[in-house]
């Protein structure tokens, strides 16, 4: 798949990896829609920068929670660019406690973000994704760490792989591919917020490469997956983290 004349969407695109993410398939001739959840001046700059660089975009407001939001960010998309042909499934939240003591509202939550709103944009995506395109989901290389605090997070990103891998086999017959990205230790305020310098340096001392990744690491291996070359990869999990585990 050329991505010259094709449309990408990323959710969650107003800051961190999926703005680098947006920026990247922009770079790369994409007409690009850049969803966001409440940061509008933030969604925009991503906008004005893709412009800036001689590409085209556009900022779509939805929490990926409501599915209704989600159906209304797709309609937006099809009426400025008349499809979509790659989706970045990435908005997500991180909270982090052991699982005794984690409150039902932050529970909620993680899974109305993480859970719901991955499957409410794989479900919309999997109607309107043009013929040849590709799902890109998000998920966590933390699954295989089994760290404590991070139990309630890992469950939802665990439920995102699932639904990755199922959801490939459904697109049977359409040359659609669905995979998911499963970043290390990323250097994104998601990461860092809450987090001791202490505990930040033995995380980036867990892979090999010794270092945290940064979020252009991830918008490689996401572009990869959204371009012409990765149409053998289906339903996968790409871990990209380093070697960590």
């Amino acid at each position: 798949m050329s991505s010259h004349g094709k449309n990408a969407l990323v959710t969650g695109a107003s800051r961190g990896i999926g703005a680098l993410l947006a920026l990247r398939l922009a770079a790369d001739g994409f007409r690009t829609v850049v969803n966001y959840a409440g940061n509008a001046a933030a969604a925009q700059d991503v906008v004005n920068r893709i412009a800036q660089a001689g590409g085209e975009a556009i900022a779509a407001q939805a929490d990926v929670a409501d599915s209704g939001a989600v159906e209304a960010m797709f309609d937006a998309a099809d009426k400025a660019f008349g499809g979509i042909d790659v989706v970045v499934n990435n908005a997500g939240i991180m909270k982090l406690a052991p699982i005794a003591q984690f409150s039902d509202q932050d529970f909620g939550q993680l899974v109305a973000i993480n859970l719901n709103g991955t499957f409410n944009v794989c479900r919309e995506a999997a109607k309107r994704v043009r013929d040849g395109g590709r799902i890109i989901n998000v998920s966590s290389s933390v699954i295989g760490m089994r760290l404590p605090s991070y139990g309630p997070y890992i469950a939802t990103k665990a439920a995102v792989e699932g639904l990755t891998q199922v959801l490939a086999q459904e697109m049977r017959g359409r040359g659609v591919t669905v995979n998911a990205v499963a970043p290390g230790p990323v250097a994104t305020d998601l990461f860092l917020e809450g987090k001791t310098q202490e505990l930040i340096d033995r995380m980036a001392k867990m892979n090999p490469l010794e270092r945290l990744g940064q979020p252009e690491d991830i918008a490689r291996v996401v572009a990869f997956l959204a371009g012409s070359e990765s149409g053998w990869i289906n339903g996968q999990i790409v871990r990209a983290n380093g070697g960590m585990c």
